[in-house]
Formats: C-alpha cells, structure tokens, sequence
C-alpha cells in the first residue's frame, strides 16, 4: 500500500512533464500536442521464438515445437533451463541503450501469453486466470529501461491463447488445441489478460500503447485461410471491440491499436470505430516502396481520420529500408522494424553467432543419424543462449546506417579506419547508399505477383545486408570473405588514410573462371591503375596482381574498384 502511495505521488508531481501518447486526428502526439513519429524495433525471437529465428524452420516452426526438439536431447529440465537462460539475456537493459543509441524511440513487445497466464487446459477450475509472474516481472523490467532512455514500449499480443490464425509459427498455434476463435475461454481469457496489463500500466507514461492482437490470419467464411479475401471478420471486429472495453474499464489514457486480418491489413468489414483514441496497425514485407503500396492505409487514415502505424517490417535490403523510412517519413507514418535477435542474421540490427556445436544439433533434427548425448547437447544449448547475450552479438552498423544516417545522407564513410600502407578487404567498403558507396546490379529483395517469384539481390548472404555479395572464403590470407559474382559496370568504393604523399604500388587478391579486368579510379573518376586478370582456374584459385605508380594524397582518400568483366572474385586489395 505504502509503495502505491508513493508511486502515485511521484506521478502527481510530473504532471505537466509527462510524454503519454494519445491521437490527435491522424496523428499521433504527446500531452503537449507535440507530433511523434514512433521510429521503432520489435524484439521479435525474445518472449516468442519462430523457427527460422533458431535456423529450426525446417521441422520446427512454432515454438512448442522447438521445445520438444530440445526436449528429446536434454530432458524437459534441460528445456526449462536453457529457455530460462535464453529469456533472461535475449533482451537486457544493454539492449536497450543500445537501440536508444541507435535512434530509436520506441520498442514493440511480441508477447507470448504463456508467460503471463495458464492455457485453459492447465487451469484447474474452469474459467479461472492464474497469473505468472514472469511475464509481468519482464514487462516491468523492459519499461523501465525504455523509461529510463525516455523510449516508448507498445506492448503486442503476439501468441495470443489458443493462436489466432493459420500460420501457426507466428502465434506459437498448436492445432491439435482449439483456436482462439474457435473458444470462449480463449477469448475470455486474452480478454481478462488485457485488462490486467491495462490495469498494472494505466498511469505508465512510456507505455505507448496496446497492440491488441498481432497478425490475424484466419478464415471465419472466405477460402483463403490467413483470411485475406475476407468481407465481414465480424468475429475479428467483436474481440477487439470487447477488449477494448476491458481495457477501457480500467485504463481511459493509452491508445489502442487495431489489426485486421490476413495478417494485419484486412480491413473489410469494420463500420464502426468505438473509441476514440485508437491507432490502426498495418503490415509491410518484400513489397515496393512507393504509395501505392500503402494506398489502403493511407485510405484508412482518411476515412476514419485516425493515425495508421507500420507496426512490423523488415526481412529486407538496406537499400530496402532506406527507401522504406523515406516513403513513411513523407507521410508522418511511424513503424516498428522486425526482428531484433535471430541467428545468422545480416538482415537486422544484430546478430546471434551460430556455432559448428549447434550446427549439428541441427543437422541431427533434420536428418537423424547418431543422437548428440545429453551433455554435447546441454553444453551446446547453453552456449548459444549466452551468445544472446548482448555483449556477445554482432552489431550490424551497415543496418543501422541505412535506417538512421541513410535516409537524409547521400554521403558516404568509412566502414573501417582503415589505414595505408596496408590491407583492406574487399567486404570493408563504405558505408552508404547504392550508388555512393557501391554499385550493383541486384540490390533489393523483393517478393511480388509480377514477377511472382523473390527477386536476386545478395546471393552471397554474408557479412552485410547491401546487394555487393559477399561469401565465405578459404584463402589462406583472409577475413573470411570475399566479394563475388560481379558485373560488368558494377564498382565498390573505399575509403582509407594515406601515411605520406607518394607514389603506392597495389596488389589485388582475386579468383575468376574467365580473364577479365578491373581499373582503380579515384571518386572524381581519374584513373589511377588498370589490372589484367587471367582465369585462376576457380572460384577458390587465388592468386595476386600487382600495379605502381598509383598517386595516393596524404590523408583521406576514396577510390572505386571497377569491374569491366562478369565474374571475378575479390578477396583482398594492399597498398605497398
């Protein structure tokens, strides 16, 4: 009672400086009528894992199913023991400076209900709600290190009880168990569930608000069964509507957002808007970057006069996403990217590093064999939920480059501090968009009707998430990588420090099936060496050309490396 007190006083006295988000018409802004454009990340892979996340899609995707996987090896105390370590350094407060440091200023919560409640089949009477603390004492946790970097956190019922769609990987769906649509106590209990967080948030300023159901995919009458030819959802439209008053009940201050089906865009059907600080969510994967592809959205906005978010996306290029947050940012549109940890990830902010150890822990769900013994297994598991850890993660700052600088920056910098005379490898070029710091034919990732095929763009999928693809390499003097399947036309700019004024020999690392050539020019396009290249007899023939008198200025300098031919393979570039 006495910890109430003190807490409500301590709200009292920041009246007037609190950030708490409400709609504004289409906007969306803060109690001084201050736009705010949600700039976010969803912490996808943490509360709620998907199979592709743990490289597992193959014969696991949701995530009942990956425990059992772990089950069969380690025991269901070994599960529980390696999920424990896995929750508690997926997301930490590192975490989140981290992501405040970056530039965002929001965080999406995917939660799984299971860690917040029973499912009804566990419950012992009928009806009843028994709470969790784990789920609640993470929620409190995580808004606190949002609150203390002054970032907002939307809480997303990810898996929701019983799940609410046909794919079952994104809400953890187990078929064999009723639906959420298909059950009362399903409903009624993700019904009570909101009005418990509302309850215990209510007066929590950095909650910015509450997504009530993540990605609906479901046919109550249409055949397409993630519901995206359906008319009516009347039974989509009667839930949210009914937690929504569950909420309301409790908290009248934080937005609601809405999703509607096919896995968030489906709108059909939704006549009547029934409070009026509400937000409508909408979905966006692999499609172009232009107007029309937000059209419905836009159109909700109008028609209704409410905010629209882009409350998931991402999976993409950074090209992609560049153009993504330009397009959103004409429109004051916010957006929450997509994932925050997956493992052998280029594609997002960080990445959890594999291990030869957990690689045949997959190898041996995928394609049996000789089972791992318990303690291989227990040893392995526990190494990868520490490689969570953010300490241990690898950064992705060519991500976050094009997010943040990116979008209003044509220049270019350095991706090392690299320095000469020395040795730069070829996946260090700059950091910037195509056509400043690179130039390649197959830059974006998309995933369209016509033609309804993905698009190339990084067949090498490795290192960076730029359309230059980069490759493992076993050359002996090596990163690791190299860049492969060039172009003729395409070039790859660096930026280095020069030690004096003078004239610098360079050697060039390469492979190639073909001759081919390549030239080095300055960013002015002054050319400063040319390179004949013969066939070193394989993509994994290495060999080494060497060029002189390349006039390079003390200080900074920017060169382009340009391919004449298809086919050649760099690994390496030294300057002599």
């Amino acid at each position: 009672m006495k910890r109430a007190f003190l807490l409500s006083a301590f709200l009292l006295s920041q009246f007037g400086t609190s950030q708490l988000l409400k709609t504004n018409g289409q906007k969306i802004v803060n109690d001084k009528g201050e736009n705010i454009q949600l700039r976010g990340l969803g912490l996808g892979g943490w509360m709620l894992q998907e199979g592709y996340m743990l490289k597992t899609a193959d014969f696991a995707g949701p995530q009942y199913k990956i425990k059992e996987k772990i089950a069969e090896l380690v025991g269901e105390k070994g599960m529980n023991d390696f999920y424990k370590a896995y929750l508690k350094n997926g997301i930490t407060k590192q975490d989140i400076d981290f992501l405040k440091k970056a530039g965002f200023n929001s965080i999406r919560l995917p939660m799984h209900y299971n860690l917040y409640t029973l499912p009804i089949e566990k419950e012992s009477v009928k009806g009843q709600n028994t709470w969790l603390e784990d789920g609640f004492k993470m929620t409190d946790d995580l808004l606190k290190w949002c609150a203390d970097n002054k970032m907002y956190l939307i809480l997303d019922l990810h898996a929701a009880p019983g799940g609410q769609g046909n794919d079952v990987n994104i809400s953890d769906n187990d078929k064999s168990k009723p639906s959420l649509w298909e059950s009362e106590e399903n409903q009624k209990k993700t019904i009570a569930l909101w009005k418990k967080l509302a309850e215990r948030y209510k007066d929590e300023e950095w909650i910015g608000g509450y997504d009530l159901i993540n990605e609906p995919n479901i046919n109550f009458t249409g055949k397409n069964p993630n519901g995206t030819d359906e008319m009516s959802n009347a039974p989509l439209w009667k839930l949210q509507k009914d937690i929504t008053e569950a909420i309301r009940q409790v908290d009248k201050k934080h937005i609601v957002i809405l999703e509607g089906n096919g896995w968030g865009n489906n709108y059909n059907g939704l006549t009547q808007i029934w409070d009026d600080n509400m937000v409508f969510s909408f979905h966006k994967y692999w499609n172009y970057n232009d107007d029309a592809t937000i059209k419905n959205a836009l159109d909700l906005r109008e028609k209704y006069n409410m905010p629209i978010w882009l409350g998931e996306t991402g999976e993409n290029s950074n090209v992609w996403f560049t153009e993504l947050i330009q397009l959103l940012d004409k429109h004051n549109i916010g957006y929450a990217f997509w994932p925050m940890k997956k493992i052998d990830n280029i594609a997002g902010i960080t990445n959890v590093k594999i291990t030869p150890e957990y690689q045949k822990l997959l190898d041996y769900w995928m394609k049996g064999g000789e089972k791992p013994t318990k303690e291989f297994a227990t040893k392995t598991l526990t190494k990868i939920a520490d490689n969570y850890k953010f300490s241990n993660t690898e950064i992705k700052n060519d991500v976050i480059d094009a997010m943040f600088r990116q979008t209003t920056d044509e220049s270019t910098k350095p991706f090392k501090n690299n320095q000469v005379p020395g040795k730069i490898f070829a996946s260090d070029y700059d950091l910037g968009r195509m056509g400043s710091a690179y130039l390649d034919k197959d830059f974006i990732n998309l995933w369209v009707s016509d033609p309804a095929k993905r698009s190339e763009w990084n067949s090498g999928n490795q290192m960076r998430n730029d359309g230059v693809d980069i490759y493992k390499c076993n050359d002996k003097i090596t990163n690791q990588y190299y860049v492969g399947k060039t172009e003729a036309g395409e070039w790859i700019q660096y930026t280095f420090n020069a030690k004096t004024d003078k004239s610098y020999s360079f050697d060039i690392r390469y492979s190639s099936n073909d001759n081919g050539k390549v030239r080095i020019e300055d960013i002015s396009g002054k050319q400063l060496a040319t390179f004949s290249l013969n066939s070193t007899g394989g993509n994994d023939t290495w060999k080494t050309v060497s060029a002189t008198g390349v006039n390079l200025k003390k200080g900074e300098n920017k060169i382009r490396i340009i391919f004449e031919n298809d086919g050649v393979n760099l690994n390496y570039f030294e300057v002599k």
